[in-house]
C-alpha cells in the first residue's frame, strides 16, 4: 500500500483498519512517543499517512522481541520505513537480542533434555517417552 504525503490525515480507526493493530495499541504507541498525532477541531486524534508504515514496523519489532522502551531508543530510520532492515546504529542491538535468544533457546533445550531423562527414569525404560514438537 503506497501512501502519498499529500493524503489527508487519518483517524485512529482508519489507522487500525489499515494496519490490523488495535486502537488501544495505537494509543499506546502514540503515548510512548513512537507515533506522532495531532488533534482535529473535533478533538479526534489524527495521524499522518506515514503512520501506517510506522505502526507496521513497530509491530514487526515487537514480534521480534523488542520492548516499547527499546524501540523508543531506536533511530527514527527504523520507524519510518515498513520492513526497514536495520540502520547501522541498530545492528548491534539486533545482534545482542539474537545472542540473548540463542542463549534462552539453548537453556530451554537443556531443561527439555533433563525433563526427558527424568521421564525415562520414571518409566524404568519401558516404553517410549511421548514426542511432542512445537511448531
Amino acid at each position: 500500500m503506497s501512501t502519498s504525503p499529500h493524503q489527508a490525515p487519518m483517524r485512529i480507526g482508519a489507522l487500525a483498519r489499515a494496519t490490523g493493530a488495535s486502537e488501544r495499541s495505537i494509543r499506546h504507541y502514540d503515548a510512548h512517543g513512537l507515533l506522532a498525532s495531532s488533534r482535529g477541531a473535533n478533538g479526534y486524534r489524527l495521524f499522518a499517512p506515514r503512520a501506517v508504515a510506522q505502526v507496521r514496523q513497530i509491530q514487526r519489532l515487537i514480534a521480534a522481541g523488542f520492548s516499547i522502551e527499546e524501540i523508543r531508543g531506536f533511530p527514527e530510520c527504523m520507524l519510518l520505513v515498513e520492513g526497514a532492515r536495520a540502520c547501522s546504529e541498530i545492528s548491534d542491538v539486533q545482534r545482542r537480542r539474537l545472542e540473548m535468544l540463542d542463549r534462552q533457546i539453548a537453556e530451554l533445550q537443556r531443561r527439555r533434555e533433563r525433563l526427558r531423562s527424568m521421564l525415562l527414569e520414571g518409566h524404568g525404560g519401558d516404553g517410549p517417552v511421548p514426542q511432542r514438537h512445537v511448531r
